[in-house]
């Protein structure tokens, strides 16, 4: 290491934030790059561990301590290649991962991991903006030589990239198939600008095309194209639909015009900062209203945040748990996921948040949504029971759902090819990614269910190792529809 004493010299500095007043004016990106000098210090506070637990909490294998050490001497061309050398996408992982590798940091013992994230992003933005040595993270990699076989791709999101880049680049004719008019799935639509700036998924997209890739958009699998199709086409098919079901909040007053699933509402706002005309009689917009979003992820974070911009009138986060710790309980030892309260960007932009709350109804008057009304509840015995004379009524004039995914979508392409499902719904599949169905792989979330995008990446690489794999095996193209 450049500074075996560093983590006793140097403390934890994190990146910063533009103002709140500022930043919720407009929808760039909310952090600040931090200094590269800072960037260095910070990099130098990683220690020569021997076991460096970081590993196991990032499921890609990023080789973490290597580019530290890169960094800290200020040897940033070779931290690139050290880090592409795992990760397709940096720029992305350094930007939305909750970063599980700081969490298992050893300096996490006493809470003050290294800045991991902060290290990945500055490394990936620097790649983004110079010119390294051996040309940066966007010159194409082709394949030196072509193997004849054809690979569907079904959906554009960070395990369908991941895989459709490994696969072009062993040689394989590789054609992702996207649903949507733009590439990039829930990194395009999901995740407001605030947090991940598009044009990143524009420069990648642009650089896969170069290595051989085919994006054909707007194209909805199961309906424009069939299962029997695919397999007649290509030699094999990903599945990397996502877990695009969202969870139901059955309760009174659900069919009412101002309740809404969060991926509605998210998606209509990242398309009008795209630039896209919106049907003004659908538009869903919090201005002026009294918002409540309910479930605590990063989604309902993300909601959060797009409704402060738009003007609420107020903003409330509701939780069904129980407000999580300060810090780790003694049953949630380090160097497992801290089960403690985060407070995200958005939260931090005005927000109200509340925990052990159930919903019972919402209710209208003249047809229009005007509260929601809800129950205070606590855990026990595995279930939530009601608090005597818990009952509350808090104004709302827009519900945003945020509870999280049940699995791949019904009723298309699963059942077309039918491919055998586990337990909860998803895809099941092979240590390959191979699913019940010859010559069909299912990748990211569609077989491991919603997840980060960290696992969405590592899933996407380790099943295009399994197709390449399956591929080497069979004689002759088209082999799926043999």
């Amino acid at each position: 290491m450049g500074d075996p004493k560093g983590f006793l010299k140097v403390g934890r500095v994190e990146e910063g934030d533009r103002a709140i007043d500022e930043r919720v004016r407009d929808w760039h990106e909310v952090h600040l790059a931090a200094p590269m000098d800072q960037v260095r210090s910070q990099a130098s506070r990683c220690m020569d561990c021997g076991i460096p637990f970081c590993h196991q909490g990032c499921p890609l294998g990023n080789l973490i301590p290597e580019w530290n050490d890169l960094v800290h001497r200020g040897r940033l061309d070779e931290a690139v290649r050290r880090l592409l050398a795992t990760n397709n996408f940096p720029e992305v992982t350094g930007r939305v991962c909750p970063a599980p590798c700081e969490a298992s940091c050893v300096l996490n013992i006493r809470e003050e991991p290294v800045t991991i994230k902060t290290v990945e992003r500055t490394i990936a933005d620097y790649a983004f903006a110079a010119a390294t040595s051996d040309g940066g993270p966007l010159r194409p990699r082709p394949a030196a030589r072509l193997t004849g076989k054809r690979v569907a791709v079904i959906g554009s999101g960070p395990a369908g990239l991941a895989a459709a880049q490994q696969m072009a680049r062993v040689g394989h004719g590789v054609v992702v198939f996207e649903r949507d008019d733009r590439v990039g799935g829930l990194l395009r639509y999901g995740i407001p600008d605030f947090k991940m700036e598009k044009a990143i998924i524009d420069a990648r997209v642009t650089q896969m095309r170069s290595e051989g890739v085919t994006f054909r958009t707007g194209v909805a699998i199961g309906s424009d194209v069939r299962g029997d199709q695919l397999r007649r086409d290509f030699d094999a098919v990903v599945l990397a639909l996502g877990a695009r079901t969202p969870r139901d909040l059955p309760v009174p007053g659900r069919e009412l015009p101002e309740v809404h699933f969060a991926m509605d509402y998210l998606v209509q706002q990242n398309r009008r900062v795209a630039g896209d005309a919106e049907d003004e009689a659908r538009a869903i917009l919090a201005t002026g209203k009294h918002v409540i979003v309910i479930g605590g992820g990063d989604t309902g974070s993300d909601c959060v945040g797009t409704a402060l911009r738009q003007g609420a009138a107020s903003v409330t986060q509701l939780e069904l748990m129980p407000r999580p710790a300060l810090v780790r309980v003694p049953n949630n030892p380090w160097p497992e996921w801290p089960l403690v309260l985060r407070t995200s960007s958005s939260q931090e932009e005005g927000a109200d948040r509340d925990w052990s709350v159930s919903t019972r109804s919402f209710r209208a008057e003249s047809g229009r949504l005007v509260s929601l009304e809800a129950t205070r509840v606590f855990l026990e015995g595995g279930k939530m029971r009601p608090v005597p004379d818990g009952d509350l009524s808090l104004p709302c004039g827009l519900a945003l759902l945020a509870m999280g995914f049940t699995g791949p979508e019904r009723g298309g392409i699963v059942e077309q090819l039918g491919v055998a499902l586990d337990p909860r719904g998803n895809v099941r599949t092979d240590a390959s990614g191979a699913t019940s169905v010859r010559g069909v792989f299912a990748a990211g979330d569609a077989s491991r269910g919603q997840s980060l995008v960290v696992w969405a990446i590592a899933d996407g690489r380790r099943v295009a190792a399994g197709v390449n794999a399956w591929l080497e095996q069979q004689p002759v193209a088209h082999a799926v529809g043999a």
